[in-house]
């Protein structure tokens, strides 16, 4: 990264009509930005928000979900008619929103245009009792990700952001994290879509079990191994889809809880691939995402701090969809817009206190 582009950029912030500093977050932003597109004028276009929806077979079970499997689909059709909270969001911002069947366990036969087939297959399988997916449908969902932000840069898209749909993606995202990070399942398994006690402490206990039956914690280095043992195609499709954002050098939003482990895939991944792929100069792709806010999900606060990064926005949500997200990309396009459009000292004949000569 260029040390000299980075002097500019922050000169240039600093010589504003404010005080140094004074426009917070915002500053920070305008900086992190700037080094993403490589110039000191940044522009945002054909904002995008994209939900990857896919079923885990856990949720057959009832054991670590409130809701049946069968939400799944009846979201996703949701999101295509225009109901659901990303859609109102979305509409408001003026986002395109995007909604890729990774592999849902229903047939989308209407064809809508707003929908993006990309179905690996109906659903992973139990994990409770067998691995989740082939390491080939990891692999092949995680290239589909990659090949669809691929197609939506082509387009003229530089900023985007992803969501999520999936019942008992929440079970998968913990033993995700949990793998990569060392820390206790119990550190990350929160209420999902909302488990009363009893129902938290099965899902607790079912974790725990697939975790020992996989041994995940051989797992937390070998990223594709461990998708196809607990996760989801979704979880994989949105992995590849950060990949191939990075690469293009896209400004990404990351969103919630889900969002957040399916990065923590494509982080390992990366580190796993940098020598001969991707971005040279950031050390990881947390460097290149903006975290759009703290998800209520237990767990996420914790990720974060361990992840070492600070959310925008902290609203006590915990619904998924790409819903932080969509609601933290005007704050990406105020932070362009001063770094572009606001006075500095010089062009405005503003004195700056931090230049003056004190008197004698």
């Amino acid at each position: 990264m260029s040390s000299n582009l980075q002097q500019q950029l922050q000169q240039i912030i600093d010589n504003k009509t404010k005080p140094r500093g004074a426009l917070g977050r915002l500053e920070e932003l305008a900086l992190q930005i700037g080094l993403i597109q490589q110039t000191t004028r940044p522009v945002i276009q054909q904002p995008h928000i994209v939900v990857f929806a896919g079923d885990h077979g856990i949720a057959k079970t009832g054991l670590v979900n409130a809701y049946p499997q069968e939400v799944t689909a009846q979201m996703v059709l949701n999101f295509i008619h225009g109901g659901a909270a990303i859609n109102v969001f979305c509409r408001q911002h003026q986002l395109t929103l995007r909604v890729v069947d990774a592999g849902v366990n229903f047939d989308f036969t209407s064809n809508p245009t707003n929908l993006i087939t990309a179905k690996v297959g109906y659903g992973t399988k139990n994990y409770l009792t067998e691995p989740a997916m082939s390491v080939y449908d990891a692999i092949q969902a995680i290239d589909k990700g990659r090949n669809i932000v691929n197609q939506i840069a082509a387009a003229g898209c530089n900023c985007i952001g992803f969501g999520e749909m999936g019942i008992g993606n929440t079970s998968a995202a913990t033993l995700i994290m949990s793998a990569i990070t060392g820390l206790p399942v119990t550190e990350f398994t929160g209420r999902g879509a909302g488990l009363n006690n009893e129902q938290l402490e099965t899902k607790i206990n079912t974790l725990q079990q697939v975790f020992e039956k996989h041994a995940l914690n051989t797992l937390g280095e070998q990223p594709i191994e461990l998708l196809s043992r607990v996760g989801g195609f979704e979880i994989a499709m949105m992995a590849g889809a950060y990949l191939e954002a990075v690469k293009l050098k896209m400004i990404v939003l990351v969103d919630g809880f889900i969002a957040t482990a399916a990065l923590m895939i494509a982080n390992a991944i990366y580190i796993a691939e940098k020598h001969r792929t991707l971005v040279s100069g950031w050390t990881t792709l947390t460097d290149h995402c903006i975290f759009a806010h703290t998800s209520q999900e237990a767990g996420h606060e914790k990720i974060l701090k361990h992840l070492g990064v600070s959310p925008l926005l902290s609203l006590s949500m915990r619904l998924g969809e790409g819903t932080g997200a969509a609601l933290a990309m005007p704050m990406i396009q105020s932070a362009v817009n001063f770094l572009n459009e606001m006075a500095s000292f010089e062009s405005a004949g503003v004195s700056n206190a931090e230049h003056q000569t004190p008197n004698a």
